[in-house]
């Protein structure tokens, strides 16, 4: 897959292309039906697949008071599952201000009709573009009937009875349901983290954790989790605690991975955790030796889980 910097990166033999438009974050079950969709009937027409983006997010330039705006992927992960939907190219638009000021008109005139002449778009149900969110799907049908192209509107995703959206696979993961968020986004969600000094509390209980500096702001609610853990190309079972840890009056909130079967060091490593199921909730023991035990018993309920 070709990666373009913005739509005038992208070059002539790509002319001709059908093209999808989003933020895509978190590429879930719902945009990789439109992208497999778009690389499908590209490739029954000889045509290429162009995907086009936009980094950073829109919201964190158009409302940049809302802090934190959790984002599932980064856009290396983006561009990685986009890939895996056998697209051909990707145009990633720097999003500035002023690029904010670009009309729906103005997108698809100069850079879908003047650039690239696509021969097709297709675009999510409840999608909108351009300033003031004027491109809307009877806007793009109208262009596409003065401008010979055509245009496809996919209705809403659903598994179950939910539509899958970003914006619910977020407040799932924020609310620790990391399962059903899974179910939504067709993978385990993911915070990879490099691993920093910590107090060495695990080790007086016997189970020696990975203090990890996550590289991802959107973490699940605080809790015990059973995960996989990525280290070095082996995926390894491993228990995450997210939280603080009352039994020590210690209300510094950490990420900490202890990885089944291992020892080791892993001080200055990165490991990708990737969540299965939320074991329990941050409670107060009346001491270490409760918490040793309930520890042990969270380790064997992820064994029995990740088998």
């Amino acid at each position: 897959m070709i990666v373009f910097n913005g739509i005038e990166a992208v070059t002539s033999d790509f002319r001709g292309a059908f093209v999808t438009v989003g933020n895509f974050d978190g590429v879930h079950l719902s945009h990789q039906y439109i992208c497999r969709k778009l690389s499908a009937e590209a490739k029954q027409a000889g045509a290429k697949s162009i995907v086009i983006t936009f980094n950073p997010h829109p919201k964190m330039i158009l409302h940049p008071d809302i802090r934190p705006f959790y984002l599932i992927t980064t856009i290396e992960e983006r561009l990685k599952l986009i890939e895996e939907c056998s697209i051909d190219a990707v145009a990633v638009i720097p999003f500035t201000k002023e690029y904010s000021r670009t009309s729906a008109q103005q997108f698809v005139e100069k850079d879908m009709v003047g650039k690239l002449e696509i021969k097709k778009i297709i675009i999510g149900h409840d999608y909108t573009f351009g300033h003031g969110k004027s491109g809307t799907s009877d806007y793009l049908i109208a262009a596409g009937r003065e401008h010979n192209f055509a245009v496809e509107v996919v209705d809403a995703f659903k598994v179950g009875d939910d539509i899958v959206s970003s914006t619910l696979i977020r407040n799932l993961l924020l609310a620790g349901n990391v399962k059903k968020a899974s179910a939504l986004l067709g993978r385990w969600y993911n915070v990879a983290g490099v691993v920093e000094k910590g107090h060495g509390r695990g080790v007086e209980l016997g189970f020696p954790t990975a203090n990890l500096r996550a590289q991802k702001e959107l973490i699940p609610a605080a809790g015990i989790y059973a995960v996989y853990a990525f280290r070095q190309g082996k995926r390894y079972q491993a228990a995450v605690n997210i939280g603080v840890k009352p039994t020590f009056a210690d209300y510094v909130s950490t990420f900490e991975v202890f990885l089944l079967d291992f020892s080791g060091e892993l001080l200055g490593e990165t490991i990708d955790v990737h969540f299965v199921e939320k074991l329990r909730d941050i409670v107060k023991f009346d001491g270490p030796e409760s918490l040793k035990k309930q520890i042990a018993a969270d380790v064997e309920k992820t064994r029995t889980l990740l088998l």
